[in-house]
């Protein structure tokens, strides 16, 4: 299942040639991780996923330009790939409608009180599988 969110695009995002500059996808695509991870009500109060998660890499493809506009960008994030330590976010960006930036971000739990990452729990899991994007036919 994939999340939804409306993210506003800020006068400053823009660069010189009028369009949103590339580096502000990656803020949308957090706004839209937070989102999912941070404020939704679905969010299991069990799981250590408020306590931290850390950025390992981004990957970010540009489909088109984004020129500013007063109506929100629309991003879906979705979950793939959970691993023992690591699970991925995946991104499609709209922009009236019409796709214009996909990305990926993979991200490890960390234990800051450690200092080091750790495990996902059967919890954080079944959280996570909640929003698995499965192909159709899958």
């Amino acid at each position: 299942m994939r999340h939804t969110v409306q993210v506003p695009m800020r006068w400053s995002d823009m660069d010189a040639y009028q369009h949103i500059n590339n580096v502000a996808f990656l803020g949308y695509f957090e706004m839209a991780r937070v989102n999912l991870f941070f404020e939704q009500p679905t969010h299991d109060e069990r799981t250590g996923m408020r306590r931290g998660l850390v950025v390992a890499s981004h990957e970010i493809a540009y489909k088109r330009s984004v020129v500013y506009d007063a109506e929100p960008l629309e991003v879906q994030v979705w979950v793939s790939g959970i691993r023992a330590a690591a699970f991925t976010c995946n991104y499609e960006l709209f922009d009236h409608g019409v796709l214009a930036v996909t990305g990926s971000t993979l991200l490890v739990p960390f234990d800051f009180a450690l200092n080091r990452p750790r495990r996902i729990t059967p919890e954080e899991k079944e959280f996570l599988a909640r929003w698995a994007d499965v192909p159709a036919g899958v």
